[in-house]
């Protein structure tokens, strides 16, 4: 059974590990992640989850002391898009094997090129700019799908030599600025194509369409139960396979997680209703607890219930990266990999934790996840304190704690043959040592 699973899945992640579309969706949004945690920070002290926090800094520095605190989240989340267009397009100009600064210009203008320019105003009617709407999390998909497209023309009109060639002894700088001149010009010219052609539709912008008819579609299956599970199990079967099944998941699912993380913080922000229970930071702090399998559980199942030296020297060693989400040692020490006595607790504890968190949420025990991006990172209990009060925390613990005794009776099994294998390597030393009281001059 495990031979077979293992021939289905293995090629399966080696084809998406290599993937260049995906392998570009998911390092180009590690340029935005950074800047989303440090405006989350500023979002967070604003907004700090203890009663009577806004008031007490009001007394000192006034009533508008939140605004200011607001602006850095505002530089990073309204335009988040942006900053995907451009890692996107960066990474796969590389995948693509062209100039990777150009590349990522390139895309962004592409991008910028068949996005409407009008911003419509609370009283009707609208005004010429840039509507933040589109270059926030609205804009995402569109700005993956340019950045893929423009690079292609990018590298095709490459490919073909069509680029200006400068005599030697000229700066590279400006070889590569003229270099770049036609197939950044011929990708303009696709997208001016394409943005008239969009105009003259009854969607009217290439933005409306694709929003419309794909992103949210794709919203409301991601942000659904089912599909949260189905793909966890993945993730970890893929981790049990011993490949980082986070980076292949991660690949298709982020994009959709973080674009309904910013719906949440945008309805956080104007004081509305938070409209999504599954996003990033659902992802990040409630359906596993140190790293994946939620390990952290098993880690103190480890030092609570086990006896054998292997494995409570393995648990004290892993706690404290554990507590965070570091659990590389437990995944390839213990091992989870390729183990299959551990694989069902393994699976079941973050499905559990996903099923349960899901229902306390949409019934109300605990508030949903505000989209302020939290560092997955933060240990337990007090990230989900900053992510949803503490109710969240409260949950967090429940959860922690039931993992520890749906993971016990799994690693007792696995205790149990660790200390039969030290006992017998401990009576295979003692057969091998010499002793000087075994020594008899009388067989000599």
């Amino acid at each position: 059974m495990l031979s077979k699973l293992e021939s289905v899945l293995m090629p399966l992640a080696e084809k998406i590990g290599k993937n260049k579309y995906l392998i570009a969706v998911r390092d180009g949004f590690l340029l935005s992640m950074p800047l989303l945690i440090v405006g989350s920070f500023f979002l967070l002290i604003a907004n700090f989850p203890i009663p009577g926090w806004s008031d007490f800094w009001a007394r000192f520095f006034g009533e508008d002391w939140v605004s200011y605190f607001a602006k850095p989240t505002d530089a990073t989340f309204s335009i988040m898009a942006i900053l995907a267009v451009v890692g996107i397009g960066y990474s796969f100009a590389e995948q693509m094997n062209v100039d990777k600064l150009f590349g990522a210009a390139s895309a962004m203008v592409s991008w910028f090129l068949i996005m409407p320019y009008e911003v419509l105003l609370e009283g009707g009617g609208s005004v010429k700019g840039i509507p933040l709407d589109w270059v926030g999390s609205k804009g995402i998909f569109v700005g993956i799908i340019c950045a893929f497209l423009s690079i292609h023309i990018y590298a095709w009109v490459n490919k073909k030599g069509w680029v200006i060639k400068m005599p030697e002894g000229v700066p590279p700088t400006v070889v590569k600025s003229f270099a770049a001149l036609i197939p950044a010009g011929v990708s303009m010219l696709v997208f001016f194509v394409i943005n008239i052609v969009f105009a003259m539709t009854p969607f009217h912008s290439a933005f409306d369409f694709i929003f419309t008819i794909l992103q949210v579609p794709l919203l409301k299956l991601g942000n659904t139960l089912p599909a949260m599970v189905i793909a966890y199990i993945f993730l970890h079967l893929f981790w049990f396979f011993g490949v980082n099944g986070g980076s292949v998941v991660a690949a298709v699912f982020n994009p959709i997680l973080q674009t309904l993380s910013a719906e949440n913080l945008a309805a956080y922000q104007a004081g509305a209703p938070i409209p999504n229970i599954i996003c990033q930071q659902f992802q990040d702090l409630f359906a596993t607890f140190g790293g994946c399998g939620s390990a952290l559980s098993l880690m103190i199942a480890m030092l609570l219930f086990c006896r054998s030296k292997r494995i409570r020297e393995l648990g004290k060693l892993s706690l404290v990266p554990g507590l965070f989400g570091i659990n590389e040692p437990i995944v390839f020490g213990l091992p989870i990999v390729l183990n299959p006595m551990i694989l069902i607790p393994f699976m079941l504890v973050p499905t559990i934790n996903i099923v349960i968190s899901y229902i306390c949420m949409s019934i109300g025990l605990v508030p949903l996840c505000s989209g302020v991006a939290i560092p997955w990172t933060m240990p337990v209990v007090l990230s989900g304190f900053l992510s949803t009060g503490w109710q969240g925390a409260v949950l967090q613990l429940v959860l922690l704690v039931l993992g520890i005794f749906v993971y016990m009776p799994f690693i007792k099994m696995m205790d149990k043959q660790y200390l039969a294998d030290e006992a017998k390597a401990t009576a295979a030393q003692d057969d091998d040592d010499i002793s000087l009281d075994d020594l008899s001059f009388d067989d000599l």
